[in-house]
């Protein structure tokens, strides 16, 4: 039996770990924990005799890995993809660097149209007296759209 720290100092075996500490030491909450089980992104748990789920350290790795994939902005999807390109090791990085390459130009994409955003609405701003008038070119560029 394999024993570990949490971080309140106390002793768990990582062999077979409750949601909960699985939660605190992966850094995924357990209704995401449940979420990804029920979309099949991770196995689900096995149950022990009480019923409580039983995680293991590699569903621990697991959950670490699509945590991070997430943090970076990948879609639950291509977490999935990212999960099956990380199980096969006989892999091409090719691959893994494409998908990667991929996600950077999408977020190139937004950035880029969260800029536009952004001058849009500082044009906005700096027209606006911000005074005690009822005049406001903000609410009027609402109102009339984008004409």
């Amino acid at each position: 039996m394999a024993l570990a720290l949490t971080s309140t100092g106390s002793r768990v075996n990582i062999e077979s770990m409750n949601i909960g500490t699985v939660a605190e030491r992966s850094g995924v909450p357990p209704k995401s924990i449940r979420y990804y089980e029920s979309i099949g992104l991770i196995t689900p748990a096995e149950r022990r005799p009480n019923g409580y789920r039983s995680y293991s350290a590699h569903d621990m790795q697991t959950l670490a890995f699509i945590k991070r994939a997430r943090s970076l902005g990948f879609s639950v999807e291509e977490v999935r993809d990212l999960l099956d390109l990380w199980r096969n090791r006989s892999r091409k990085s090719a691959a893994v660097k494409a998908m990667a390459a991929q996600h950077i130009e999408a977020l190139d994409r937004k950035i880029a149209e969260l800029q536009s955003m952004r001058r849009a609405l500082a044009e906005l701003v700096r027209r606006c007296r911000g005074d005690s008038r009822p005049e406001c070119p903000i609410l009027k560029d609402l109102e009339e759209g984008n004409k």
